[in-house]
C-alpha cells in the first residue's frame, strides 16, 4: 500500500533574496522524512514502522481515531519527541543533530492543548514565536511587532495586541497560539487540531489562511470533508501503523475509512464542489465490520 505522503502542487513560496539559497520545495530529498519510525511508551507501542515523505511545499493532514498517533507522530515530525526507532530527517540531517533554535527556525508547532501565559499581553504571547530567531537576551524591535500584528490580523485578533491573555475566551486564546506559530516564520507549520475551541466561521478563515501559507503545512484533522476540500494529501493512522497515505480523493476509500475509523462510508460526487465527498451513515459493529465492499462500492 502506498504510505508516500506527497504533495503535487500547492502555493509558491516568495522569491529567496538575492545571494542566498533555499532548499528546493519540490525536490523529494529536501522536506522531512521519516524511515521505520516507531514510538514506545512502556508496553504500550504508540507508532510503529512509519515511513513518509513531507515535501517542502503542500497541505498534508493527518487522520486517526482518538489514540491513533496523531499527536505522536506531529511532535516527532517537529523533533519535540524523538523516537524510540528509526529516523526523522530534515533535508537529509538528523533532527537529533539540530539545535532546537536551528530546529525551530524551520519547523513551528502549535500543538491542541496549547494556551498562552495569562501574565503575559496578547503581543507579548505572540512575539515568542521569534525567540528562535534572537540572539540571546535580544528583544524584539520595530520589525518584530510589524510581524507579530500581522500575524495577530490574519488571526482577526489585533486590535487586542495590548489586552492581558486572562481576558480572552478559549476560541480567541487558540487564534493567539496560531499566530504565535504563524510570527515563528518557519518554512514547516506543523498543527494538532488547529480547529479546537474554534466556532464555525473560524474554522473555515483557518482552512483558508492555511491554503494561502508558502511553504509545508501538517495538521491532525478530524473533518474527513475538510481533509477531502482542503488537503493535497493525507496520511490515515491506525493503532500506530499508517494505513493509507497519498491524495485523498484516492486514499480516503471506504474501505480505508472503515478499516481506520470503524464507520461506513459511501463516496458522493458532490457537485458545488466538483469533488468527492464521503457520507458516513453508520458506526460498524463486530458483525457489519466484516462486511466487505466488491468494486463497485456496493456491500456484498
Amino acid at each position: 500500500m502506498n504510505t508516500d505522503a506527497q504533495v503535487a502542487a500547492a502555493p509558491s513560496r516568495p522569491a529567496e533574496a538575492p545571494g542566498t539559497t533555499a532548499p528546493s520545495r519540490t525536490d523529494p530529498t529536501t522536506g522531512i522524512h521519516l524511515h521505520q519510525v516507531g514510538f514506545r511508551v512502556g508496553q504500550a507501542q504508540l507508532l510503529d514502522g512509519v515511513d513518509l515523505h513531507i515535501p517542502r511545499q503542500g497541505r498534508t493532514a493527518v487522520v486517526g481515531t482518538n489514540g491513533a498517533g496523531k499527536s505522536t507522530l506531529l511532535k516527532i515530525l517537529a523533533g519535540l519527541r524523538p523516537p524510540t526507532s528509526g529516523e526523522v530527517r530534515l533535508d537529509g540531517v538528523d533532527l537529533r543533530a539540530m539545535s532546537s533554535a536551528a530546529r525551530a527556525r524551520q519547523i513551528a508547532f502549535v500543538g491542541q492543548e496549547d494556551v498562552p501565559a495569562a501574565d503575559l499581553c496578547v503581543g507579548e504571547a505572540v512575539s515568542l514565536g521569534r525567540t528562535p530567531h534572537r540572539r540571546p537576551w535580544q528583544g524584539g524591535g520595530a520589525g518584530e511587532r510589524r510581524l507579530v500584528t500581522e500575524a495577530l490580523e490574519a488571526v482577526g485578533m489585533s486590535h487586542r495586541i495590548d489586552d492581558p491573555c486572562d481576558r480572552l475566551s478559549g476560541g480567541e486564546r487558540r487564534r493567539l497560539v496560531l499566530a504565535r506559530g504563524l510570527v515563528q516564520k518557519a518554512g514547516i507549520l506543523v498543527l494538532d487540531e488547529p480547529t479546537n475551541h474554534l466556532d464555525i466561521a473560524w474554522q473555515l478563515r483557518l482552512w483558508h489562511l492555511l491554503a494561502d501559507l508558502p511553504g509545508a503545512v501538517v495538521a491532525a484533522v478530524h473533518d474527513i470533508d475538510i481533509v477531502l476540500r482542503h488537503f493535497d494529501a493525507v496520511v490515515v493512522l491506525a493503532a500506530g501503523r499508517v494505513v493509507a497515505a497519498g491524495n485523498p480523493q484516492d486514499a480516503l476509500t471506504p474501505e480505508v475509512v472503515a478499516e481506520a475509523f470503524g464507520v461506513r462510508a459511501h463516496t458522493l460526487y458532490d457537485p458545488h464542489t466538483q469533488g468527492l465527498r464521503l457520507l458516513i451513515d453508520d458506526v460498524l459493529t463486530r458483525s457489519t465490520a466484516s462486511t466487505s465492499l466488491d468494486a463497485s462500492g456496493k456491500e456484498s
